[in-house]
């Protein structure tokens, strides 16, 4: 009876979730970016907690957070930005500006520069503290011309 129980409320959870997200215009696509920032976050935190020195550097970990945030770059997740998901009218939902649709070769030229950066530190994290460091910081510095470009401030 209680597994029964358990079954009926995931169903009734996912039922209802489903219809609030599906009520909730560009929902999906604005969590799926969200989510996939999160996960960038979470391994930069890592490198750049050993770059700074709060972390023991380790070589295989730089190497492996360094390989996630390059193959999230190489993602194809241009459904996760469709037009008009922007904070004009979810400024509680999002920071992404308008003029992300509106420049959008401005776009793919920070995107190559992040791709690019994250490239190259993917192939030299693992080398070394020294290297870390060395290729650390043009990702950062590609991250903040999207963001400074692109993204509300908060």
């Amino acid at each position: 009876m209680k597994k029964v129980t358990v079954n009926i409320l995931c169903v009734l959870f996912l039922t209802f979730s489903g219809l609030i997200s599906a009520a909730e215009p560009f929902g999906a696509e604005i969590t799926a970016r969200q989510s996939l920032m999160q996960l960038l976050k979470f391994n930069i935190s890592i490198l750049g907690d050993m770059a700074k020195g709060n972390r023991d550097y380790n070589a295989e970990l730089a190497e492996n957070s360094a390989k996630n945030i390059y193959s999230a770059s190489l993602m194809k997740n241009g459904a996760m930005w469709p037009q008009g998901s922007d904070n004009t009218k979810l400024s509680d939902k999002t920071d992404a500006l308008p003029a992300i649709w509106s420049n959008y070769p401005e776009v793919v030229k920070k995107h190559t520069a992040w791709t690019e950066a994250s490239a190259a530190l993917s192939e030299n994290a693992g080398k070394g503290l020294k290297e870390l460091r060395e290729y650390i910081g043009p990702l950062g510095k590609s991250c903040q011309s999207c963001h400074k470009s692109f993204r509300a401030k908060k």
